[in-house]
C-alpha cells in the first residue's frame, strides 16, 4: 500500500468540519444560494434550443434558411376520406359530396387556410378508394394544437352524415392535441410521483421521519437551485424541456444517494459509541470524500454529452452536470451543518414497526450479503466465472442492436385512434403523412432556369422511384424561396424511406436543382431528420466513449492511487452498461418478455438511448463503486487482511447501497410505466442496469475480483508515483484525533 498517511485532509473533511462548527452560517449560505439561483433564473428567463440548432447537416441548413427568411411554416392538416368497403370510389357522387362537405366544414370554422380539394391536388389513392383534403392551421404552428378542437369537431360532424365512408383528421396540430390530451401530464406525474416513492423507501431504510426527510429536502433544494442556474446558463447554451426532465431525474437520484451515504455513516459511527461531533468528522472524511470522488466522476461522464454536437444532448449533459455538482456541494456542506443542528433529533418521528436492529460495534451487517460474501470469497474463481458468464450472456443480444427514431405506431402502438389513422394514411399514400421537404433558396425563385429545375425535380422524383407523388410545390416569392413536398416511397418504414431519401439527395437533386448556380436545396423532414440525427450521433459515439472512459480512469487512478482499481472500475462499469444494452434489445427489439413490463417488441431501440444510457449509467454506477471501494480501502489501511477488508467493506455498505439502489430502481421504473415506448425503454434500461450494478457487480464480481488480485489491488507503478495524490486516507481513529506521528512530528505511513 505505502501511499496513505493517517491524517485528516481533503476538501470534504475540511468542508464538513467547517459546516459543523458554523452550522447556522452554512445553512444560511445554502438557503441564500438556492434563493439567489432561483431569483436570477426567473429574472433571466430560459432560452430554449431553436429548431435550427437541433441538428447538424442538411436538416440544420434547411431550418436556418427558413428562420433567416422569417417564414413561419403553418401546421398542416389532412382529412382522410376513405371508403369502408364495397365499390365506392372517389369519382362517385356520394364520395364527392363528402369531400365537399369536409371542405365547407373546415372552412366554416375560420381556423384554417389554404383548403385544397383532392380533385385539384390529385391526392387520390391509386385504388381510387381514398382521398385527402389538405389545409393549414392559422397562426403559429407551435400552438396549433390549442386551436384545432373546432376543426376536429367539424370533421366528426361530417363523419356522422356519411356512414359508408371513414372520415378522419390527422396532422401536426391534431397529433399535438391528441398527445397532449393523452400523455401531456403523463411525464410530469411520473416526475412528481418519484419524490414520494423515494421518501417512502427512505422511511423504511431509516425508520425515522426526520432522517428520511433530510435526503429528499437536500435533493429538492439542489434541483430548485439548478433550475434557476439553467435559466442563467441557457443564455450561453440553450436548454429544453427534455433537459429539465433529465435534470430532475438525475438530481433526485444522486441527491438522495449522496445524502444517504453521508447520513448512514454518521449514524453508524454514533451507534459505535462515538460522540456526535466525532461521528460527523468521520462521516465528512470518509463518506464525504466518496461523495466528492463520485460526484466529480459523474460530472465528467455527463460532460461527455457535450461532445455529441447535438443541441438537445448538450443541454441534457450540462443540466445533469450542474445538478450533480450542486447536489455534491450541498451534501458535503449543508448536510453536516443540519446534522450538527439536529443531533439526536434526527431520530425524531420513529416508526414503531420499523425499529432498527442495533448491532454491537455499530455496524448494521447484512445477513444476506454476509452469506453471499462467504461463498464468493471462499471460491472467487467460480464466482468470477459465473458472474461474468451471466453478464456476457445478458449482453449478447446487444450485438444485434438496431437503432432508429421510432415512428408513430412504434411509439404508441394502437393505443390511440390517431395511430390507426396514421397507418391507414401511410398505406393509401406512402410517405404522405411525413413527406420529405426540399427548401429551395434562389437569387430569383421565378427565374426561368429555376422554375424549369423545380419542374424537372418534381418529375424525376417520381420517375426515379423515390416517390409515387403527388409532389407539391409552394412558392414564397417575397423570400425567393420554394418548398417542395415529396411523399417518400417506404412511408413509415424508415429503412425504405431512407433509401428513397438517398435517391433524392444523391441522384435527383444533383441532376436538377444542383445544376442551377446560386440555388440552395437542403432536404429536411422526419425521415431526413432521423437520418441526420443518426449520422451525427454515430460520429459522436467514439469521442464520447473515449472521453468518459479516459477521464473516469484518470479520476479513479488519482483518487485511489491504484492502477488496478482504475482498470477494474472501468471494466466492471462497461459490463454493467453492456448488460443493460442486452436487456433493452431482448425486451424492446426482439420482444422477449416485453409484456411483463407492459411494453412491445417494436423492432428497434430509440436512436438517442444507447449513448444516453452509457453516459448516465457510467456516471451513476460510480456512486456505488467509489463508496464500496473506499470502505474496503479504509479497512485495509487499518491493517485488515485484504479478504477481511473486502468482507468488511461490502457487508457494511450493503445496507446503504441496497437502499440507494432500491430508490433508483423505483424512480427509474416509474418512467417504465409511461405510455411512450421511448420512455419505457429509458426507464427499463436504467432500472435494470442499476439493479445489476448493485447486486451482481458490487455484491459478487467486485469482491471476487479483488479477492483474486489480493495485494495487487493497490498496485501503482513507480513511474506513476509522481501523479498528484488525491487520496484521503482518513480512518475513524485518525479523525477522532488518534493520529500516529514519528519523532519529528510527521505522519507515519500505513
Amino acid at each position: 500500500m505505502g501511499n496513505g498517511d493517517i491524517r485528516v485532509r481533503g476538501l470534504a473533511a475540511r468542508a464538513g468540519g467547517w459546516s459543523a462548527r458554523h452550522r447556522w452560517a452554512a445553512v444560511g449560505i445554502w438557503v441564500l444560494f438556492v434563493v439567489l439561483a432561483m431569483g436570477l433564473g426567473s429574472a433571466a428567463g430560459r432560452v430554449d434550443v431553436k429548431d435550427s440548432d437541433q441538428l447538424k447537416g442538411e436538416t440544420h441548413t434547411a431550418a436556418r434558411i427558413i428562420e433567416d427568411a422569417g417564414i413561419d411554416e403553418p401546421a398542416s392538416e389532412n382529412v382522410l376520406i376513405q371508403a369502408k368497403g364495397g365499390d365506392l370510389k372517389a369519382t362517385d357522387a356520394e364520395f364527392r359530396d363528402a369531400v365537399d362537405a369536409v371542405v365547407r366544414a373546415v372552412e366554416g370554422t375560420g381556423r384554417v387556410t389554404e383548403v385544397a380539394s383532392p380533385y385539384d391536388t390529385k391526392t387520390i389513392s391509386k385504388d381510387g378508394r381514398s382521398a385527402l383534403v389538405q389545409f393549414d392551421m392559422r397562426g403559429e404552428s407551435d400552438t396549433a394544437g390549442e386551436r384545432v378542437e373546432p376543426v376536429l369537431k367539424a370533421v366528426e360532424g361530417v363523419q356522422q352524415d356519411h356512414e359508408a365512408l371513414r372520415i378522419e383528421e390527422i396532422g401536426g396540430a391534431s397529433m399535438m392535441k391528441t398527445f397532449d390530451d393523452a400523455f401531456g401530464d403523463d411525464f410530469k406525474k411520473a416526475e412528481y410521483s418519484a419524490v414520494p416513492v423515494a421518501f417512502g423507501i427512505l422511511l423504511i431504510a431509516f425508520g425515522a421521519l426526520v432522517a428520511a426527510l433530510l435526503p429528499v429536502v437536500l435533493a429538492i433544494t439542489a434541483i430548485m437551485a439548478t433550475m434557476g442556474l439553467m435559466g442563467v446558463v441557457s443564455h450561453v447554451m440553450p436548454m429544453s424541456d427534455t433537459a429539465n426532465s433529465v435534470m430532475l431525474l438525475v438530481g433526485l437520484a444522486v441527491g438522495v444517494d449522496y445524502c444517504l451515504f453521508y447520513l448512514r455513516r454518521e449514524r453508524e459511527e454514533r451507534e459505535a459509541g462515538r460522540d456526535a461531533q466525532t461521528a460527523l468528522r468521520i462521516a465528512a472524511a470518509t463518506s464525504g470524500r466518496a461523495i466528492v470522488v463520485s460526484g466529480v466522476t459523474v460530472c465528467v461522464a455527463m460532460a461527455g454529452m457535450l461532445f455529441t454536437g447535438l443541441a438537445e444532448f448538450e443541454a441534457m449533459g450540462l443540466a445533469s452536470l450542474m445538478v450533480v455538482a450542486v447536489a455534491m456541494v450541498g451534501s458535503v456542506t449543508v448536510l453536516p451543518a443540519l446534522l450538527s443542528l439536529l443531533g439526536e433529533r434526527v431520530e425524531k418521528g420513529r416508526i414503531p414497526f420499523l425499529r432498527r436492529r442495533r448491532k454491537s460495534g455499530g455496524s448494521q451487517d447484512s445477513r444476506f450479503w454476509t452469506a453471499v460474501l462467504r461463498r464468493v470469497l471462499a471460491r472467487p474463481v467460480i464466482a468470477v466465472a459465473v458472474a461474468t458468464g451471466a453478464l456476457l450472456a445478458i449482453t449478447a443480444p446487444a450485438l444485434g442492436m438496431k437503432t432508429q427514431q421510432l415512428t408513430l405506431d412504434q411509439e404508441f402502438g394502437d393505443s390511440l385512434p390517431i395511430v390507426q389513422t396514421y397507418n391507414r394514411l401511410n398505406e393509401a399514400f406512402p410517405g404522405g403523412s411525413e413527406p420529405a421537404e426540399v427548401v429551395v433558396k434562389a437569387d430569383d425563385i421565378n427565374a426561368p432556369e429555376v422554375k424549369s429545375a423545380l419542374a424537372d425535380f418534381r418529375d424525376r422524383a417520381i420517375s426515379s422511384g423515390a416517390s409515387r407523388g403527388p409532389v407539391e410545390i409552394k412558392l414564397h416569392d417575397a423570400q425567393n424561396m420554394a418548398f417542395v413536398y415529396v411523399p417518400l416511397v417506404g412511408g413509415s418504414d424508415l429503412d425504405k424511406a431512407g433509401a428513397s431519401l438517398d435517391k433524392l439527395r444523391d441522384e435527383v437533386r444533383p441532376a436538377t436543382l444542383g445544376k442551377v448556380d446560386g440555388v440552395e436545396a437542403p432536404i429536411t423532414g422526419q425521415v431526413a431528420g432521423s437520418k441526420d440525427f443518426n449520422d451525427q450521433l454515430a460520429g459522436a459515439v467514439v469521442p464520447v466513449f473515449a472521453f468518459v472512459v479516459v477521464f473516469a480512469f484518470a479520476l479513479m487512478l488519482l483518487s485511489f492511487r491504484s492502477l488496478t482499481i482504475a482498470i477494474t472500475s472501468i471494466v466492471l462499469n462497461l459490463l454493467s452498461v453492456g448488460a443493460a444494452y442486452g436487456i433493452l434489445v431482448a425486451v424492446f427489439q426482439h420482444g422477449w418478455g416485453a409484456s411483463l413490463v407492459g411494453a412491445e417488441g417494436v423492432g428497434a431501440i430509440i436512436t438517442w438511448l444507447p449513448l444516453f444510457l452509457f453516459v448516465i449509467l457510467f456516471g451513476l454506477s460510480m456512486d456505488y463503486h467509489v463508496f464500496v471501494v473506499s470502505r474496503i480501502r479504509e479497512a485495509r489501511l487499518r491493517g485488515l487482511a485484504t479478504k477481511d477488508a473486502i468482507r468488511h467493506g461490502v457487508v457494511t455498505t450493503a445496507g446503504v447501497v441496497t437502499s440507494a439502489a432500491v430508490i433508483m430502481v423505483a424512480v427509474f421504473a416509474i418512467f417504465g410505466t409511461l405510455s411512450m415506448q421511448s420512455m419505457k425503454q429509458m426507464g427499463v434500461g436504467l432500472a435494470a442496469a442499476v439493479l445489476i450494478d448493485a447486486t451482481i457487480i458490487r455484491g459478487v464480481l467486485l469482491p471476487a475480483v479483488m479477492a483474486l488480485l489480493g495485494e495487487r489491488n493497490w498496485y501503482l507503478p513507480k513511474w506513476l508515483h509522481r501523479l498528484p495524490d488525491l487520496t484521503h486516507d482518513e480512518t475513524p481513529q485518525a479523525v477522532a484525533g488518534a493520529a500516529v506521528r514519528d519523532d519529528e512530528g510527521e505522519p507515519l505511513k500505513v
